[in-house]
C-alpha cells in the first residue's frame, strides 16, 4: 500500500534528507588514499549523532541477508555494485566509492547514495559517474503527477543503455517514508507509460545502479551483502529520496 505523505510531513521528510545530505557530503570530504572504510562509517556516525538522528541501515536485516547490517552507510569500493559493508579496507589511490547512506529524524527517514573516486580519477571511471548523475537526474524529471512509474524506470534505463553500461536486474528504487522500504518498488529500466500512476504526496527513493562492462548479471559476496559485477567491472550508485508534488519533483535529499 503506498501512503501518501501531506504537504508537512514531506517537509519533516526533508528535514531528515538535510542529514542524509551532511552525512554523505562529511564522508566525501574525509576520503583519501589510506583512510578506511570504517573510518568513514564513524565520520557518518557522528554526523547522526550530532543531527540527533539515527540509522535505518544499522542492524536491519532482509530475508536474504545472513546478518544484520553492522553500519550507517554502504560502502561499494569498485566492482562492488551496493551493499558494501565497511570494514578495514583502506582506500587506494584511483579506487572508485559508491556511499549510500540513510537517517531516520522525529519518525522520518531520507536516503541518497553517491558516487566518487579518491586520488587519481580514471577518464572511464568519470563517465560511469556522470552517466549515473544523468540517470538519477532523468528519472527525478520524470517523478510528476500523472506520469508513471514505468516513465521513470524508461527514464533512468534509456541513458544507462545509451552509454553502454548494464543494470542489474532486479534491484531498482522503492518508496520511504516511516520505513525505510515501502510500496512502490521504481525499477531503473521498464516500459513508459505503465505501472502504477504518480500521486502528489507519493515519496519515492531513485536509484540507478551501473554496471561498467556492459552485461547486467552480479554476484553476491560471501558476506551475504554485498552485490559485485559478475565481470570484476567497476559500478557506480546514485540516489535521492524524492517527492512528487503538484509543482513537479522536489528532491529531500539535496545539499
Amino acid at each position: 500500500m503506498v501512503e501518501l505523505k501531506t504537504e508537512r510531513e514531506i517537509d519533516e521528510m526533508r528535514a531528515a534528507g538535510r542529514v542524509v545530505a551532511r552525512a554523505l557530503a562529511a564522508v566525501r570530504d574525509a576520503a583519501g588514499v589510506g583512510v578506511s572504510l570504517l573510518d568513514l562509517d564513524r565520520v557518518a556516525r557522528d554526523v547522526l549523532r550530532a543531527e540527533g538522528a539515527d540509522s535505518p541501515f544499522l542492524g536491519y536485516r532482509p530475508s536474504f541477508a545472513p546478518a544484520p547490517f553492522p553500519g550507517v552507510i554502504c560502502t561499494s569500493v569498485n566492482d562492488a555494485i551496493v551493499h558494501g559493508i565497511p570494514d578495514g579496507y583502506r582506500l587506494r589511490d584511483g579506487d572508485l566509492v559508491s556511499v549510500d547512506c540513510g537517517a531516520r529524524l522525529d519518525g522520518w527517514v531520507g536516503d541518497a547514495a553517491v558516487s566518487f573516486t579518491v586520488g587519481r580519477e580514471r577518464p572511464a571511471d568519470r563517465k560511469l559517474i556522470t552517466t549515473a548523475e544523468a540517470a538519477l537526474a532523468a528519472g527525478i524529471e520524470q517523478a510528476r503527477p500523472g506520469n508513471r512509474i514505468g516513465d521513470i524506470a524508461h527514464a533512468i534505463g534509456t541513458v544507462c543503455r545509451a552509454a553502454g553500461y548494464g543494470v542489474p536486474d532486479g534491484f531498482g528504487g522503492h518508496g520511504i517514508g516511516r520505513s525505510m522500504h515501502e510500496d512502490p518498488g521504481v525499477p531503473n529500466e521498464g516500459r513508459p507509460g505503465r505501472g502504477m500512476r504518480l500521486r502528489p504526496g507519493m515519496v519515492i527513493a531513485i536509484e540507478p545502479m551501473l554496471i561498467a562492462g556492459g552485461g547486467d548479471d552480479y554476484l553476491t559476496a560471501g558476506d551475504g551483502w554485498t552485490l559485485r559485477t559478475s565481470d570484476g567491472s567497476r559500478a557506480a550508485h546514485a540516489e535521492h529520496t524524492v517527492a512528487v508534488t503538484p509543482d513537479g519533483p522536489r528532491v529531500l535529499t539535496a545539499a
